[in-house]
Order: C-alpha cells, then structure tokens, then sequence
C-alpha cells in the first residue's frame, strides 16, 4: 500500500515537471513532430490569409460589376463608357467590355460593315476575344484555389502522421524506461493529439471556403458570360443597323 502511495506521487510529480502546455508540446516534440506541426501553422496562415483576400476581393468586384451593369444599361453611348474604362478597366466585366470595344473599333475602322460575310466575320472574332478575356480574367480570380483544395484534403493526413509518429515515440519511451505509467506515455501522446488537432485547424477552414469561394466564383463566372452574350447581341444589332 506505501509502495502504491509512493508511485503515485512520483507519477504526479513527473506529470507536474511536464509542460503539457501548447508552447510547452512543442519544445518537447521530436523533430519531425516539430515539422509537422511548424508546417500545419504555415498552411493555416496561408489559407487564412487567401481567404480573406478572397472573400474581400469577391465582394468589391460584385459592386464593381453592378456599378458597371447600371452604366451599361442605363442607355448611355458605349463609346463613351468605353473612354471612361477601355484604358484601365478595373475589374473583369470592364475587361471583357474594353476587349470587346477595342476589336470593334479595330474592325469598324476599315469600313468592313457593308459585307454581310465580313460583319459575321466580325462578330466571330469580338465573342472570340470575349471569351479569352474572360477566360484569361478567371484563371487570375481562381489563382491559389489549389493550395486551399490541398491543405484541405491533405492536412488531415499531415496531422495523422504527427500523430503516429508521436504514439511510435511514446512506445519507445516505454520500451526504454520499462515503465508503462502515465508520465512516459502522455508527452508523446500529447503531441500527437496536438498535430492531429492541427491537421483539422488547418483543413476545415480551407474545405469550407474551397467549396464557398468556388460557388462564388462559378456564379461571377456566369454573370461574365451572360454579360458577353448580351453585350455580343447588342453589336450584333448595330451591325445589322449599319447595313
């Protein structure tokens, strides 16, 4: 019965001389356990910081382009929208307006209207430049999407293998002192609760705005692409006029 009183409050003691802090895992960590969880920081922060970027860049083209479809529909002449925006247009539906505009204007110049094959080969090339604008604006909104689907779906992972490597480290440590109390195995354990809790920090914010972030720009893509259809039938519509 002494003998169990005096383990346990050895047990406790050593339990008390182990930082089990956050700060305190990690200067304790192995090595790679210390990479895992340095690397699983980085990822997060990055994320956040694409997300961020992102959600505030969604939100001001939407504006952006609301403005500019209010402009365009008001009745106004295109060309007049055109020397307010063609030179610096500031958000992907000017673009596709600007590109647009420029290939008219190009074209128009050399009295191509009065040929119905040369009005169709106009119109061929302004939906053509449209689409690479719009195309060309997209990869730009869609840049580090990628690296948010990769933490997403590999974090988890990254944080299993701190994990495992963590519990390898505890049998060890048991294997060595020949001791199976609680004070040898919780560091180890504990560090591998700790990248594994990392793992999902790291990976549910990225998957949740992924697949937000995603949505949004499927929807802007759309409302580029309506806006080319229209903006295509209105040149159409002049050019038949200028027969």
């Amino acid at each position: 019965m002494e003998e169990n009183v005096i383990d346990t409050v050895t047990v406790g003691a050593s339990m008390a001389a182990t930082d089990l802090s956050i700060f305190g895992l990690f200067m304790e960590a192995d090595l790679v356990v210390k990479t895992v969880i340095v690397v699983l920081i980085l990822a997060s922060f990055w994320s956040w910081a694409i997300i961020f970027d992102k959600v505030m860049r969604m939100r001001r083209l939407n504006a952006q382009t609301t403005e500019f479809e209010d402009s365009f529909w008001s009745g106004g002449s295109l060309d007049d929208l055109y020397d307010r925006v063609g030179n610096h247009p500031l958000h992907p539906m000017a673009a596709l307006f600007a590109a647009a505009m420029r290939e008219w204007r190009r074209s128009t110049a050399q009295g191509i209207r009065g040929s119905e094959g040369l009005r169709e080969s106009l119109q061929q090339r302004i939906e053509r430049v449209m689409q690479v604008s719009l195309g060309r604006e997209m990869d730009f909104l869609e840049r580090h999407m990628v690296f948010l689907a990769s933490v997403g779906s590999t974090a988890p992972f990254i944080g299993l293998f701190g994990t495992v490597w963590g519990i390898m480290n505890s049998f060890e440590a048991i294997g060595l002192s020949k001791n199976t109390s609680l004070a040898i195995v919780a560091p180890g354990i504990a560090e591998a609760l700790f990248a594994t809790a990392l793992g999902l920090v790291a990976a549910i914010p990225a998957v949740v705005a992924y697949n937000k972030i995603s949505n949004d720009l499927g929807r802007y893509a759309n409302r580029l692409e309506s806006f080319a259809g229209e903006f295509s039938a209105v040149l159409s519509r002049q050019l038949e006029e200028s027969h």
